[in-house]
């Protein structure tokens, strides 16, 4: 069940009071940035009023304690129909991966994921090492499972060997997201999700 976040349900209500008598199911806004006026050259956004205000929400207060990974926000939007915001959550966690200080991962790295409890399972985590791998695409970096503590062991390893030969933490930032991965290169933790 999905907690609901009150600054975007106040967002919302305002955004579609914006037009005396809209309703939400049948509202959208746009934003528009002009290029060029006189050939009318535009760049637009266009979204549910819900998802403009998840946006402002997020940039006026923070994620919060729940957390998304990327492709968890792009699925949301999707729900909400808010291709920009679908589009905006792929772009970001492609920037904010490309422009870490340690990226791009080398040989020897290990990347830890911790999974949240959920349901009756009890959380728990896997560790990875960057090495280069035989699998998809050999010599290329991959990454290979080394422990975990998963209740069921065929939870364990999905991640290895990943499928990208230019980043083999891609997949894995993505999916799990930022927020559960700790990277450890050269004995030094590079990459806290936890506080990141």
């Amino acid at each position: 069940m999905t907690r609901r976040n009150w600054a975007v349900d106040i967002i919302t209500e305002t955004l579609v009071k914006l037009v005396p008598g809209a309703s939400e199911a049948r509202t959208t806004v746009t934003v528009a940035h002009t290029l060029d006026r006189a050939m009318n050259a535009a760049d637009t956004w266009t979204g549910s009023p819900q998802g403009l205000a998840e946006r402002l929400a997020t940039a006026l207060y923070g994620r919060g304690p729940q957390q998304q990974s990327p492709l968890e926000a792009a699925q949301d939007a999707k729900r909400a129909r808010d291709i920009g915001g679908e589009i905006g959550a792929l772009r970001a966690g492609d920037r904010a991966l490309k422009t870490a200080p340690w990226y791009p991962s080398r040989a020897g790295d290990l990347v830890h994921v911790h999974y949240e409890a959920a349901g009756s399972a009890p959380a728990w985590g896997e560790t990875y090492a960057v090495e280069p791998g035989e699998g998809f695409y050999p010599g290329e970096l991959e990454l290979r499972l080394l422990h975990h503590t998963a209740p069921d062991a065929g939870l364990a390893g999905c991640f290895a060997p990943t499928e990208t030969p230019d980043e083999p933490l891609y997949q894995l930032w993505f999916e799990a997201g930022p927020h559960t991965l700790t990277v450890v290169r050269n004995g030094r933790t590079v990459h806290d999700g936890r506080r990141a």
